[in-house]
């Protein structure tokens, strides 16, 4: 382990129902899930043709296993993919659940993928001239036809896939989905989710480097993680950052290794976390650490995660380095979404999606406890991005940046997934620290409920890993509100038991932000 010292100072960022399954692991405690490797992977694998017979799954429809979640006590969640008679289903994934002697228990999010037929009617070119052209450089565009799974029963289409840069310099995957009959637009969504901040300096910090003098490598030599320099490009994979004596970076844009000791940093630390509370190794659960680039084009005032590796860019006047620990660990946690539940960034699903990176972004920072910028339950607070000094979202009382949602109805999933996101950001706040004005950390927070009831918190600890459980083991791409609050209260019952505090007091903070009650109770 090396000290690399940074000077003290800071730079700017902006951020831009499921089946019921039996409470069967109550003696799980806190406990994380046990490792699932390529060897559960393969195994699941092996046992597709007798999981297609136990489901009695639609002439025409194939399993791939996507990913295997083991518990402690032997219990297994398959996550599968579908095709229909050789098309990819979009938004057909489920997770099947196993107990502890391999007998199917239950599935999670399994919706009918059959379509009357796979011929289309609309040729691939008029399918295109439905979508509306977005300004890109470098465009591409590929055009597949597929079966989507829609609020109202799966339908053929055409999946048209748009990538290039946009004009603000942040890359673009644009997914417009046209009915192959008649032309209408069902849907429509971008792989890369938007994120922006002002970046926070970390001090003094103790960062693993690799390699000797006079060549040593910002590079961690055991989860791999390494940053690389793009010197202003939009493509690439830019430079690995190395230094002759192991000392890094001088705490100011005038040594360009400032902003990579920030970055590399933040993605260690968003890998310890997941590690050491959640059991998870990294963001693809391999062990393998994500990579980072820095100076990102030319004064490019965002970050972003796009499936692969972290990126910032340097702000405003390439004076403000967007790398900090909260964006690294906001951004980041849409990789692990990515690579679990996969919920897509629209609707519902779209808030869920974007309210998780703010739980586990808020997770990490709390996890690093680092004295540059200790825990909160405030999101971009250090940024003033507004430039009145106040934080960009706030958990206890989403509402007061002036255009995220307190309470969930059925009018939410019509927002920005950014605001979208408010109703579960709350929940998170209320199912950790409960209702009411109290000081936290330094910080004093006052979180009212949509019911006017009042809430007791269960612990930070146990929502983020009641909300991990929901999103790896119980969420589909497609989940709702509703569907979440049965994922979470199953989880609670799974990790804690059933009547236990933490799963009355996830099912109270549901109430408590109007998401009405399901099939599950605690």
């Amino acid at each position: 382990m090396k000290r690399i010292t940074m000077a003290a100072g800071t730079t700017c960022l902006a951020l831009a129902v499921a089946a019921p399954l039996s409470a069967h692991a109550a003696g799980l405690g806190s406990a994380s899930p046990a490792p699932s490797g390529p060897a559960s992977v393969a195994v699941e694998k092996s046992r597709v043709a007798d999981m297609t017979a136990a489901l009695h799954l639609g002439s025409g429809e194939a399993l791939q296993v996507k990913t295997v979640v083991s518990d402690r006590d032997g219990t297994t969640h398959v996550r599968y993919e579908r095709t229909f008679q050789g098309l990819r289903v979009v938004g057909g994934d489920f997770v099947a659940h196993r107990n502890g002697k391999g007998a199917l228990a239950g599935t999670s999010g399994r919706a009918s993928v059959a379509v009357a037929s796979t011929s289309a009617s609309l040729s691939r070119s008029a399918a295109a001239s439905k979508v509306a052209v977005r300004d890109l450089k470098a465009a591409s565009t590929t055009t597949e036809l597929v079966v989507l799974v829609t609020d109202h029963g799966p339908r053929l289409a055409y999946d048209i896939l748009r990538s290039g840069v946009r004009a603000d310099q942040t890359p673009s995957r644009l997914h417009t989905f046209v009915d192959a009959r008649n032309g209408k637009v069902l849907d429509s969504w971008d792989e890369i989710a938007d994120g922006t901040g002002h970046g926070i300096h970390v001090g003094d910090v103790t960062l693993s480097t690799s390699g000797a003098a006079p060549s040593y490598q910002l590079k961690n030599p055991t989860t791999g993680a390494f940053t690389t320099d793009l010197n202003g490009a939009t493509k690439g994979t830019g430079t690995q950052f190395t230094d002759a004596d192991d000392v890094w970076g001088n705490g100011s844009t005038t040594d360009r290794q400032s902003a990579a000791v920030d970055a590399q940093y933040g993605a260690d630390k968003t890998y310890d976390y997941y590690s050491n509370v959640l059991g998870r190794r990294g963001i693809w659960d391999t062990g393998k650490g994500a990579p980072s680039r820095v100076h990102y084009g030319d004064a490019y005032v965002n970050a972003f995660w796009d499936g692969t590796q972290m990126t910032y860019g340097d702000g405003i006047n390439n004076a403000n380095p967007l790398t900090s620990l909260d964006v690294s660990g906001h951004e980041m946690s849409h990789g692990v979404t990515e690579n679990t539940a996969g919920l897509v960034y629209r609707g519902d699903a779209g808030g869920l999606n974007e309210a998780t990176s703010d739980i586990f972004g808020t997770a990490v920072e709390w996890n690093a406890a680092n004295a540059s910028d200790p825990g909160d339950y405030l999101i971009g607070e250090e940024i003033n991005i507004r430039g009145d000094g106040k934080p960009l979202r706030y958990m206890d009382q989403p509402s007061k940046d002036g255009k995220s949602r307190d309470c969930w109805d059925s009018t939410v999933k019509k927002l920005d997934p950014h605001y979208s996101s408010g109703p579960l950001n709350h929940w998170f706040f209320l199912a950790s620290e409960g209702s009411g004005a109290k000081t936290v950390n330094g910080v004093a927070y006052n979180s009212p409920t949509c019911d006017g009831s009042t809430v007791t918190g269960v612990g930070r600890d146990a929502a983020e890993k009641v909300w991990y459980r929901a999103l790896s083991v119980y969420l589909t791409k497609r989940s709702d509100y509703p569907a979440a609050r049965d994922a979470a209260i199953k989880s609670a019952k799974d990790l804690y038991g059933a009547g236990s505090a933490q799963s009355v007091g996830v099912a109270k903070a549901f109430d408590a932000i109007g998401v009405p009650k399901q099939a599950e109770t605690p």
